[in-house]
């Protein structure tokens, strides 16, 4: 399925906010984020977790099916997964699911069947938060439902032991892979871990500058703050759409596996590829 097949455009921006959290679920379509994730895994505490799938249960299943911001709902994992699945499986404005600490693909078959069962078309981001799930990442992004991969870095650093210098260079090589198995699978590219410091927006549109040169096409968010500047970074310019709505316009009316860009230059299909995915990024 390709990209265009998935979604009209690619998410630039996905903000968290606590399932137990009324007063934020109140407010949280007003952020600006392209998508919201209501996380019902870290930001809630144990004794907290059955009131935080009512509160969100109730607050998913009265929205409306909005066209414009994609609702997902991050999932705990073991034996609280099942339950929280089944709450929310069935409500229409539900994008899918974030499957927190996925560790490889028989658990994604296994959410799969449940899905079916429930009759809901739901979609799945796989979260890899361990080496092993990284290493696996190739084969967790050919599982069923699959949209996209995400990277949950807290638990991954504590998992291999890594220490981020303030490049974040260390991180470099589970980035890299995990952008390259999407590629591979031919899913949407992957959008870009949380930074937890969510005062320096300077220092987050910096990494955020760096993640987008990666291949990133998003990235996630733990606080309003940080919305705006990953719209902004992720949102190419008019002239890069005009300049892609051009040329993908030459190529399908060529037909024949030839075209040129504006600078009379001729243009393989890897190029058109890379002109589409700036047309997804785009808004208008």
């Amino acid at each position: 399925m390709s990209l265009r097949d998935r979604r009209d455009f690619l998410a630039r921006s996905a903000l968290y906010v606590p399932g137990n959290d009324e007063a934020k679920l109140e407010r949280i379509l007003e952020r600006g984020a392209d998508e919201i994730i209501i996380d019902l895994e870290d930001a809630v505490a144990p004794k907290e977790k059955d009131r935080a799938r009512d509160i969100t249960r109730i607050w998913l299943h009265d929205l409306p099916v909005l066209d414009s911001v994609g609702v997902w709902v991050r999932v705990n994992p073991g034996q609280l997964r099942e339950a929280d699945v089944r709450a929310m499986a069935g409500a229409p404005a539900l994008t899918g699911f974030v499957v927190a600490k996925t560790e490889n693909v028989d658990e994604l078959h296994d959410l799969d069947r449940l899905l079916a069962s429930v009759g809901s078309t739901a979609g799945v981001v796989p979260l890899l938060e361990s080496a092993r799930a990284v290493l696996r990442a190739s084969d967790i992004a050919l599982a069923p439902r699959v949209r996209r991969l995400q990277v949950g870095e807290a638990d991954l650093r504590a998992d291999v032991g890594i220490t981020a210098g303030p490049d974040e260079r260390e991180l470099l090589y589970t980035r890299s892979h995990v952008v390259l198995a999407s590629a591979a699978a031919g899913i949407r590219p992957p959008i870009a871990p949380v930074s937890t410091n969510f005062r320096d927006l300077d220092a987050f549109r910096a990494s955020t500058v760096e993640l987008a040169r990666l291949g990133f096409v998003g990235r996630a968010c733990i606080h309003p703050g940080q919305v705006a500047v990953a719209n902004e970074v992720f949102t190419p310019a008019t002239d890069e759409v005009e300049a892609a709505r051009r040329l993908v316009g030459r190529w399908e009316f060529a037909g024949a596996g030839v075209a040129v860009d504006d600078d009379g230059r001729f243009v393989d299909e890897a190029v058109v590829r890379q002109a589409r995915l700036v047309l997804a990024r785009a808004r208008k």
